[in-house]
């Protein structure tokens, strides 16, 4: 199986959706990619995925996020990692935001919406958070 998901927001609760259906779907030996665009972006910036916001009204999730030792998104994204998904950041919008490749996690790639749509034109499932 072929899992293609695209990243456009920024929130905790993206993150964990984005990472808790990829590392699933890698756990069952799936490829996966993930196309990281506008505030997806933060989801893999080292500075930013350690203050992903949570919606307002909803902070009363982070600790029942500790309590349910839920990883961190940090942990996650590493996770994803190690089990070979593949993290596309959007050019366009680092080229828009004025961000560079050293200011994301170690070991993604950069690429536009080209190499995204060539990774997913034979993707079993495509998702969008």
């Amino acid at each position: 199986m072929k899992v293609a998901i695209i990243s456009a927001n920024g929130s905790l609760f993206d993150a964990y959706k984005v990472f808790n259906i990829a590392t699933a779907a890698a756990a069952t030996d799936a490829e996966v990619g993930i196309f990281f665009t506008f505030e997806g972006l933060n989801q893999i910036h080292k500075e930013g995925l350690k203050n992903l916001p949570l919606p307002e009204g909803k902070e009363h999730f982070q600790e029942g996020f500790k309590q349910a030792n839920v990883p961190s998104v940090e942990e996650l994204v590493g996770m994803a990692q190690e089990m070979g998904v593949k993290l596309i950041a959007c050019q366009m919008t680092m080229d828009v935001m004025g961000l560079e490749k050293e200011q994301f996690v170690d070991g993604i790639e950069v690429g536009g919406a080209a190499s995204f749509l060539n990774f997913a034109k034979d993707a079993d499932m495509t998702l969008t958070f």
